[in-house]
C-alpha cells in the first residue's frame, strides 16, 4: 500500500491525499494492478477505482502503455461520460509527467530488455 500526500492532479489542482493498494505486480507479463481506496479524489461518491496497467514493446523501440480503469460508485451515484473523460485526461496527464521525467533522467529506471 502506498500514499500520495498533497499530490498534484493533471488539471493543476491538488488532492490532499490518496491511498492506493497494490493488487498485483507481474514482472514477467509487465502488468501492474492497483486500487485507489482512499482520498478526496474519490469525491465521497466512489467506493474505489481499480487500475490495470500493461506495458508492451512498441515497434519503434519504445513502450506502449495500456490502462484500464474500473469505477465503483457508492449507492445510486452514476458517473457521467464527462466525468469519465476528465478522469482519463488526469491519468494521461500523470503519464506525460512521468514520461518527461524519465526522458530527462534516463538513469532513473531500468530496462528489462531481452
Amino acid at each position: 500500500m502506498f500514499n500520495l500526500l498533497g499530490a498534484n492532479n493533471a488539471s493543476g489542482g491538488n488532492f490532499s491525499y490518496m491511498k492506493h493498494y497494490i493488487d498485483e505486480l507481474n514482472e514477467k507479463r509487465y502488468t501492474y494492478k492497483y486500487t485507489l481506496i482512499e482520498g478526496d479524489a474519490l469525491m465521497d461518491k466512489l467506493e474505489k477505482i481499480s487500475f490495470e496497467v500493461k506495458l508492451e514493446a512498441a515497434p519503434n523501440g519504445g513502450t506502449i502503455s495500456k490502462m484500464t480503469s474500473k469505477y465503483y460508485p457508492k449507492g445510486d451515484f452514476v458517473l457521467t461520460e464527462d466525468e469519465i473523460k476528465a478522469g482519463k485526461e488526469k491519468a494521461l496527464g500523470m503519464y506525460k509527467v512521468v514520461e518527461a521525467y524519465l526522458q530527462e533522467n534516463p538513469d532513473a529506471y531500468a530496462c528489462a530488455c531481452a
